[in-house]
């Protein structure tokens, strides 16, 4: 905490009577020495000193360039974190310094505690990232002997390795249907891989939204036309078609909300709905509005299906891989991969996602995103 300059503390009252009874520990050096000149009781107990201790201490002595931060806390008004050291061993503190004619009001707090979370997060963020990028280097080393088995059991059941009787073509499947799943399994979690740890490279340009859900549709035909699924495009609300974007970021995000929707809906109809949303609604969403921007600055892209629809239990911590990790169903896990993509994929182009479900009724995904150069996150 940060107080208000001290000088009009030694207006008509006694000085050190009310330094005394500040909340923190206090002290007051001289400013050309950096000698220790009064402490109030605090300060003693926090450093661990006494009385006789103080005789020719010096601020230095107790916090490291003590004297040198007061002066730098002084003149800029900030408060400083600073390392400090007793008989019991090192900790940090945050110190705020008022000059007063030619000594120091210093008033300091421990904050070890605050300071030692910061420092485990950054660890913990630096661990995750060598991590991620680790698994990326690795991901061919894991995948390729599973793309073996994809291959020598297509072999085995096309019969290039001679003919095999119904038992062994029985099993043969089952190796390939066992191994496909997990080639997919092990696709999902190496792309959230890649993207938590920013290994894909950003690339902006202009593009046709409505040609690019086309192109994603057409990548899911397989799987629509066996279910045998309605498509619907509405894009009547839509006052541009043409969007500046990650083009790639876009469609790794529609694919995997698409194919999620493929997988919860047996019977029906996908519908893909684009418009221009207003930007107060815009806002509540969570996204930070551009300077200046217009109806034209964001885009809305939802996907509506018919399908089984999510119970509450799968809803929560859906966008979070790892909250998953106790949940049985495997689908949980792989859907929360791909969902977890595209939510870290919104969130670095400055958008925002969400989504709506009722059971048996069906799902809505929502995506909000900048369509304009001044909206994105760009490196340029």
């Amino acid at each position: 905490m940060q107080y208000m300059k001290l000088t009009n503390l030694f207006c008509n009252i006694n000085p050190k009577e009310t330094l005394e009874y500040l909340p923190d520990a206090v002290f007051v050096v001289k400013e050309r020495t950096g000698k220790i000149i009064w402490i109030n009781e605090k300060a003693m107990r926090l450093f661990e000193l006494t009385k006789e201790s103080l005789k020719g201490t010096q601020f230095n002595d107790i916090v490291n360039n003590g004297l040198e931060l007061a002066e730098k806390s002084s003149k800029k008004d900030v408060p400083i974190i600073a390392g400090a050291m007793t008989e019991s061993g090192e900790f940090f503190i945050e110190l705020n310094a008022t000059l007063l004619d030619d000594a120091y009001i210093i008033t300091v707090r421990d904050v070890t505690a605050m300071t030692n979370v910061l420092v485990n997060a950054e660890k913990t963020g630096r661990l995750n990232r060598d991590k991620n990028l680790m698994l990326a280097k690795l991901s061919h080393e894991f995948k390729s002997p599973v793309q073996s088995i994809l291959g020598f059991s297509t072999a085995l059941t096309d019969g290039l390795g001679g003919d095999i009787n119904s038992k062994q073509q029985k099993y043969v499947k089952i190796i390939h249907k066992n191994a496909s799943e997990l080639m997919y399994f092990m696709d999902k979690f190496f792309e959230f891989t890649n993207v938590e740890a920013s290994l894909n490279e950003s690339s902006y340009l202009t593009f046709d939204i409505v040609n690019l859900v086309q192109n994603v549709l057409k990548h899911n035909e397989g799987s629509l036309r066996n279910k045998n699924l309605t498509i619907n495009i509405v894009d009547e609300q839509l006052k541009t078609k043409t969007i500046y974007s990650d083009e790639n970021a876009v469609k790794t995000i529609l694919q995997n909300i698409i194919e999620l929707s493929i997988n919860l809906t047996e019977t029906g109809s996908i519908s893909i709905e684009l418009c221009t949303p207003e930007l107060e609604f815009v806002e509540k969403t969570g996204v930070t509005l551009i300077k200046n921007a217009t109806d034209e600055s964001y885009i809305q892209i939802s996907i509506i299906d018919n399908g089984i629809g999510l119970q509450e239990n799968e809803i929560d911590g859906i966008f979070e891989p790892y909250t998953q990790a106790d949940k049985v169903n495997k689908k949980n896990i792989v859907r929360s991969f791909s969902l977890g993509t595209a939510k870290e994929l919104v969130k670095h182009l400055n958008g925002s996602i969400w989504l709506a479900t009722e059971v048996m009724k069906g799902t809505v995904f929502n995506v909000i995103l900048p369509v304009e150069k001044g909206a994105v996150k760009q490196d340029e």
